[in-house]
C-alpha cells in the first residue's frame, strides 16, 4: 500500500511517518508541503519523492494520505483527495467550522473513500481498559467526570489563529470530548465555557476550562489549557476521573514513562509502553484493507468540532451554549 503525506506542518506527521516505515508491504512514496525546505527534508527521511503541490501529489499511484496541515488547510486537503479517490487520515480537529467538517464527510461519502480521524487517544491501552470496566459494571452508572489535557504552547502556526483557527481550546480539546463520547454513547448538549490568555505572551487562547452536560445527564469538565511551561518533562497529559455511583475511576493515559532528575540535566521523560500512534495507524491500515468503517469517523471529528465552537461562543457571550 502507498501513503502520501500532504504537509508536515503538524509534528504527528513524523509520528505517523515512522510507523508507516516500519510496516510491511506499507510505504510512504510522496510528500508534498508549502514549507518547500521541510517537506524535502521529510521526504529525504522517508525515502519519499517531494512533490511541489499537494494536486500534483493526488496525481500519483497511491492509495491513501495523511492530512498534517495547519488546521484551517484540513478541508480544501480532504476534499481534494476524496475526490482523487484516495483513503484519508486528517489530523485532529478535523476542521475549524462545522460547514468544512460536514464538507469533507459528504466528499469523503460521495467518492467512495475511508475518512479517519487521529484521536490516537482512543487506542491507549489505559483508556481502552477504562472502556472495557465502564461497559462491565464496574463503577456503576456515571454521574460526573473530571479530566484535564494540559501541555505546552506549541507555538509557530498554532499560535496564528488565521491557521490554527484558535488556542488551547481548539487545540485540547478534541482528545478528551471523543473519548467521554465513547465511554458513554452520549453526546454533548450544553457548554459553558471560561477561556482566557494568562500563561503567554502571543494573543490567543492558552487557558481553558469547560463544563459539559450531556445528552444522559453527565456532566463533565475538562482543562484544556497550555499550562505546562517549556522546561516541564512531559508534553501534555490526558486524565480522567470518573465518578460513579458505585466507585471511582481514575485514568492517567500517558503515564507510562520512566522520569528521571539530575542536577546537571533537571527532570527528562523516557517513554516505555506502547504506542497509540501506532495502533491508530495500524487500525487506519487494517479499515482500508478490510473496508471498515473506522471508529474514529469523521461524524466523531464533527462533534467534537460543534463543542469547540460553542466553548468559544459561551466565553464570548458568558452563557452556556446549546448544542444541536
Amino acid at each position: 500500500m502507498k501513503i502520501g503525506v500532504i504537509s508536515f506542518a503538524h509534528m504527528h506527521a513524523y509520528s505517523y511517518a515512522k510507523v508507516f516505515r516500519q510496516m510491511k508491504d506499507v510505504e510512504i512514496t510522496a510528500v508534498t508541503d508549502e514549507d518547500e525546505a521541510r517537506g524535502k527534508h521529510a521526504a529525504g527521511n522517508f525515502d519519499a519523492v517531494f512533490y511541489t503541490s499537494y494536486e500534483e501529489l493526488l496525481e500519483q499511484n497511491i492509495d491513501a494520505v495523511i492530512v498534517t496541515s495547519e488546521n484551517i488547510n484540513h478541508c480544501k486537503h480532504v476534499i481534494a483527495a476524496a475526490k482523487a479517490k484516495k483513503h484519508v487520515l486528517v489530523e485532529k480537529p478535523m476542521a475549524t467550522t462545522i460547514e468544512d467538517a460536514e464538507k469533507m464527510i459528504r466528499a469523503c461519502k460521495e467518492n467512495g473513500v475511508l475518512l479517519q480521524v487521529a484521536y490516537p487517544v482512543r487506542f491507549n491501552t489505559s483508556i481502552m481498559q477504562a472502556k472495557e470496566q465502564i461497559d462491565n459494571g464496574m463503577i456503576g452508572d456515571i454521574l460526573a467526570i473530571n479530566a484535564t489535557n494540559r501541555g505546552k504552547n506549541p507555538g509557530g502556526w498554532f499560535v496564528v489563529p488565521e491557521k490554527s483557527g484558535g488556542g488551547a481550546v481548539m487545540d485540547h480539546t478534541v482528545h478528551v470530548v471523543d473519548v467521554i463520547r465513547w465511554f458513554m454513547n452520549s453526546e454533548v448538549q450544553e457548554v459553558y465555557a471560561e477561556i482566557d490568555q494568562l500563561f503567554h505572551d502571543q494573543p490567543i487562547d492558552d487557558a481553558g476550562l469547560l463544563t459539559l452536560s450531556f445528552t444522559n445527564g453527565v456532566f463533565a469538565t475538562l482543562d484544556c489549557s497550555w499550562s505546562k511551561n517549556k522546561n516541564f518533562p512531559s508534553g501534555a497529559d490526558v486524565t480522567l476521573e470518573i465518578i460513579g455511583t458505585k466507585g471511582i475511576l481514575s485514568v492517567d493515559a500517558f503515564k507510562q514513562v520512566l522520569q528521571v532528575s539530575t542536577v546537571q540535566d533537571g527532570e527528562q521523560q523516557f517513554g516505555w509502553g506502547d504506542s497509540m500512534n501506532e495502533s491508530l495507524i495500524r487500525d487506519f491500515i487494517r479499515n482500508i484493507s478490510e473496508e471498515k468503517e473506522p471508529v474514529t469517523s469523521g461524524y466523531d471529528g464533527l462533534k467534537t468540532v460543534e463543542v469547540i465552537l460553542a466553548a468559544y461562543e459561551s466565553a464570548k457571550k458568558v452563557q452556556p451554549m446549546s448544542i444541536g
